[in-house]
């Protein structure tokens, strides 16, 4: 499980181990994980974490997905975008300036799910929201 804290709200994703093995792995290297979640330009009711051109993770597509419910969090391994966690909280369509792309979906938000309007809210009309993702 994952223990999620941003814009003032808790939260525990499901790590997606059997459907994506590698990129939990690949996620766990990368914690903890301290940043700022942000909205997505392109993607619809999304926000993202954005983790840079620069970082490898030697990850291609895994249990991958263009249209994640809310809650439902991808890691894009990089290529036509930056590295980066998705994290939708309503209607979403991954995308970025270079077009459509699909992220591998390796964590579920459980609880906390009734936060994600807000917490969308919070992020469009009131900017960035610190973010603190670690393992428990």
């Amino acid at each position: 499980m994952l223990k999620i804290t941003v814009g003032g709200f808790e939260l525990e994703a499901r790590l997606e181990e059997e459907a994506a093995p590698k990129t939990v792995a690949a996620l766990r290297g990368l914690l903890p994980l301290e940043s700022e979640l942000v909205q997505a330009r392109w993607s619809g009711e999304a926000a993202w974490v954005p983790l840079g051109f620069e970082l490898d993770l030697g990850l291609g597509p895994e249990n991958a997905s263009s249209y994640p419910a809310a809650g439902e969090l991808l890691l894009y391994p990089g290529g036509l975008s930056e590295v980066e966690i998705l994290f939708p909280y309503g209607a979403t369509c991954f995308a970025s300036k270079m077009g459509q792309l699909a992220g591998n979906h390796f964590a579920t938000v459980q609880a906390g799910r009734e936060n994600l309007e807000e917490l969308g809210r919070r992020v469009l009309w009131h900017g960035s929201q610190k973010i603190h993702i670690s393992e428990i």
